[in-house]
């Protein structure tokens, strides 16, 4: 729920488009993600640069670190998550490489990132197959790309 006292204008990130908020270089704002962890992230355009016909967007063209575990529990879990991981006498050293397998937060993987992109905003195409005969029950679904 927003709140009432702040004066900043609050915008649905499903139904706006990130060209009708930021238009200039220099624009910041603050963007916020999974209220219950209640992520903020301080954003500013740097720069706009002119689109290459060949390349498939929105795409990343650099940064660093690791994005964090989906809900590890806002910064105070991702302590803890850090911390259970570096140590394997930590009570909770099991239950983390369980829950998450191994993590590096140094790790930055930009064609992945790009990868997960493009999943995300491009997906592919669903396309049915006829059933091989009149018997047949069921479509086959499989990824066009």
């Amino acid at each position: 729920m927003p709140d009432l006292d702040d004066e900043r204008e609050i915008m649905d990130v499903k139904q706006t488009r990130i060209h009708d908020v930021i238009q200039r270089v220099g624009t910041e704002f603050e963007y916020r993600y999974d209220f219950g962890d209640d992520w903020e992230h301080d954003l500013l355009l740097e720069a706009i640069l002119l689109p290459d016909p060949d390349t498939s967007y929105p795409r990343c063209i650099g940064g660093e670190r690791n994005g964090l575990p989906e809900d590890v529990g806002g910064s105070g879990g991702y302590e803890n998550y850090l911390a259970a991981l570096a140590d394997p006498e930590h009570e909770e050293h099991e239950d983390m490489l369980a829950w998450r397998g191994p993590f590096d937060p140094e790790a930055f993987l930009l064609a992945g990132i790009n990868q997960q992109l493009q999943e995300k905003l491009h997906p592919a195409r669903m396309r049915t197959v006829p059933p091989p005969s009149s018997t047949a029950q069921s479509y086959e679904w499989w990824r066009a790309g």
